[in-house]
Parts: C-alpha cells; sequence; structure tokens
C-alpha cells in the first residue's frame, strides 16, 4: 500500500508542476522522464546498492573528520566554551555557526584552486549529454551539490546575461532546492545523518532540471557554448587572498544564520503565545495544513503530522529551524521515516530565499533583475518541490 501512495505523491508533485507550467505543449518530457529515472537510479544506487552504501558511508566519515578539524580554530579562540562536554555545555553560536568560518574558507581555497570548478564541469558534461540540457545550465546544476544558491551561479556569472529564461529558472530552482557545502556541518550538528544528507545532495542536478523544464520550457534560443570557462579565481590575487575572502563569507553566513534564528524562533515563541489563548501553536497549524505531503510520502500515522509540521517550518521560516525540530525526535524515528523526512527539508527554498537569490544574482548580472524577480516565486515552489521530489523517490526505493 505504501508503494501505492509512494507513487501517487510522485505523480502529484509532478502534475502540480505541469499545472503550473508556463507553457504545457512545450515540456520536454523526453529530457524530464530521462532526468527523473536518472535520479531513481541514483537514489537505489546509494540507498539500496552495497556498493553505493559503502561508498556513501566512507564519504560521510572523510567529511565528518573533515569537518572537525574546524574544532581546533574554535577552541583557540573560545576555548573551553567550544567543549560541548564542558560545564557550560553545547553552545550553538560557538561551536556551530563558528565551524561555518572554517568549512567557508576550505571550500573558498578549493574554490580557488580550481577543484570545485573541474568537479563541476566533469559531471556538469555528463549532465548535459545524458539530458541535452546547455552546458551553462548543466554547471550551474551541478554546482548546487556544493555550492550555495548565490555561490553557483559565479561560476559561470559571465554567461549569465546571455541566458535564457528557462535557463535562469534552472540557475534559481537548483539554489533553492539545494544546500551549501559550508553550512551542512550546521546540519548534522543539530543531529542530522551525513549520509542522508549526501544522498539528498546528490539527488539535486537531475531533479532540478525536471522540475525546471518542467515549469518553464525552453521557449528562446539558446545559445550553445561548447567550451564553457568555468571563474575560480573570483577577485582574489592568490589562495591566502582565496581563504581569507572564504573566512569573511562564512563569517557573514554564520552572522545572519545566527540573527535569523534568533529572530524567528523568539517571534515563534510569540505568535504561539497569542495563538495560545484558542489552544493551538503555529506548528500544529503546519502540521494540519501540510499533512497531505506527508501522507504522500508514506508515511505512518503521527508521523503524517510531524512531516507536516517540518515542511511548513521550512517554507514559511527557514531549513535550520526545521532540522532542529527534526534532530530533537530523529533517533527515535525508523530508517526510512528520518531519512525521508530529512530530505524533504534539504533545500533553502523558504519565503526568504527568494530575495536572496534575486539580491546576489542580480548582483553578478544587474540586467536580469526583472526577470529574477519574475521567476522568484515560482522557483521557490520549484525548489521546495525538488526536496519533496527527492524524499518520495528515496522513499520509493526503501521500499522494495
Amino acid at each position: 500500500m505504501k508503494i501505492l501512495i509512494n507513487l501517487l505523491g510522485i505523480a502529484v508533485v509532478m502534475g502540480i508542476m505541469y499545472l503550473l507550467s508556463s507553457s504545457k505543449k512545450d515540456i520536454p518530457y523526453k529530457t524530464v522522464i530521462k532526468a527523473f529515472l536518472i535520479q531513481v537510479l541514483i537514489a537505489f544506487i546509494l540507498v539500496k546498492f552495497p556498493l553505493g552504501r559503502l561508498v556513501i558511508e566512507k564519504v560521510s566519515a572523510v567529511v565528518t573528520q573533515v569537518l572537525s578539524y574546524g574544532a581546533e580554530g574554535i577552541t583557540f579562540v573560545f576555548g573551553s566554551l567550544a567543549d560541548a562536554s564542558s560545564p557550560t555545555g553545547s553552545i550553538f553560536g560557538i561551536q556551530t555557526l563558528g565551524n561555518i568560518i572554517f568549512i567557508s574558507a576550505l571550500v573558498g581555497g578549493l574554490y580557488y584552486l580550481g577543484i570545485l570548478g573541474f568537479i563541476v564541469k566533469i559531471i556538469g558534461t555528463i549532465v548535459g549529454k545524458l539530458l541535452g540540457t546547455s552546458k551553462v545550465e548543466s554547471f550551474v546544476a551541478v554546482a548546487n551539490m556544493f555550492l550555495g544558491q548565490t555561490e553557483s551561479p559565479i561560476l559561470v556569472s559571465k554567461y549569465l546575461g546571455s541566458m535564457t529564461e528557462s535557463e535562469i529558472m534552472v540557475v534559481l530552482i537548483s539554489g533553492m532546492g539545494s544546500m551549501s557545502a559550508t553550512i551542512i556541518g550546521g546540519y548534522v550538528a543539530l543531529g542530522i545523518p551525513m549520509e542522508y544528507l549526501l544522498i539528498a545532495s546528490a539527488l539535486v542536478p537531475f531533479g532540478s532540471i525536471a522540475i525546471s523544464k518542467m515549469l518553464l520550457p525552453e521557449l528562446e534560443e539558446a545559445q550553445n557554448i561548447e567550451d564553457v570557462s568555468i571563474d575560480n579565481k573570483g577577485d582574489n590575487e592568490n589562495l591566502i587572498g582565496a581563504i581569507a575572502e572564504g573566512a569573511m563569507n562564512g563569517l557573514q553566513s554564520a552572522l545572519a544564520i545566527g540573527a535569523s534564528l534568533i529572530a524567528i524562533i523568539g517571534l515563534v515563541a510569540l505568535v504561539n503565545g497569542i495563538l495560545g489563548v484558542f489552544g493551538i501553536t503555529l506548528q500544529q497549524i503546519f502540521s494540519y495544513i501540510f499533512s497531505p505531503i506527508g501522507f504522500l510520502m508514506g508515511l505512518d500515522g503521527g508521523e503524517i503530522l510531524r512531516a507536516g509540521q517540518l515542511l511548513g517550518e521550512k517554507l514559511v521560516l527557514n531549513e535550520f529551524v526545521a532540522f532542529q525540530s527534526l534532530g530533537e525526535v530523529i533517533k527515535s524515528l525508523d530508517y526510512r521515516t528520518g531519512l525521508v523526512m530529512a530530505i524533504s527539508l534539504c533545500g533553502f527554498a523558504n519565503i526568504s530565499s527568494m530575495g536572496i537569490c534575486i539580491s546576489g544574482i542580480s548582483a553578478l548580472c544587474p540586467d536580469k533583475r526583472k526577470v529574477l524577480s519574475k521567476l522568484a516565486f515560482k522557483a521557490m515552489i520549484g525548489g521546495f518541490a525538488v526536496s519533496v521530489l527527492s524524499s518520495m523517490v528515496v522513499g520509493l526505493i526503501t521500499l522494495f
């Protein structure tokens, strides 16, 4: 029965994307179907195939180990406050947000050295050939496996001005439907297993392209750029400069995340205080509104409402708030439920991310501001759908 419900859920998500399409008759069904089938294949390899599971476990262990090195710098600056086992206990603002600075600096260095660009170019070329998408949009979709919604477009910033609206939609949806390597450690610190996050990241390129091409098919003549050069250096003179810039960007991200969490969690408490007069909370409202999605994921009983609450928190508030709520209970959930819920929350698609995308990407190409503003809301829905679709695909695979 769960298999049928899961299949229905996938059909509903794709059906909604079809209804929201800007030009239904121009949807490239061949591209969409191939992208979806490849996504299913990747999910099977990573979730069910022994070698795939082994690779995920090993990569997860390596990434977790790399993340742990950031603790050395945090301890040097903050002393015992960086130690969760000390009398002061766990301090999110220091132990978790502080690590974002280290990871951001590391990514900045890898970015400058061209390592990330090389990986993106190889995988992006394969994706483009498989799906028949342009190299530029394929590269951006792949880059969002590692970079954030305003970081990945930098790789191809010189081509943004000539990109079609359909290609811009891929940029937006892959950005909102993905996570950034710089803050993935924050999710792990909240209790989300690294393996779940890596599986979600691997599914981003194909899910993003499938959803994007349904919502906004190609209606213009896209430029056929055979040799796409990736900008690795940016404004940095050398590796040290790139690392320093990465560290400062990480500091800004950490401060922004901390500020938004203080504001949002405080405001939620305020709203719940008001709603308490009527015997209800904001989380309960979310759980009822979004519970149909939980049902279509093939979840059981009370977990349907829990999934609805988490999805509501992610879309209306942000993914950190949702992951915090999930992290508090994930150890009590069975493997499939925890995996499906975690993947459904992976992505930046929320109301505030629309403004971030518009301002961040238009800074790289001011001429596209109007296009970005026009597409942002639909892209947010698409980004949300990418994560939900990935969770349903993985949920379906776990049932076999």
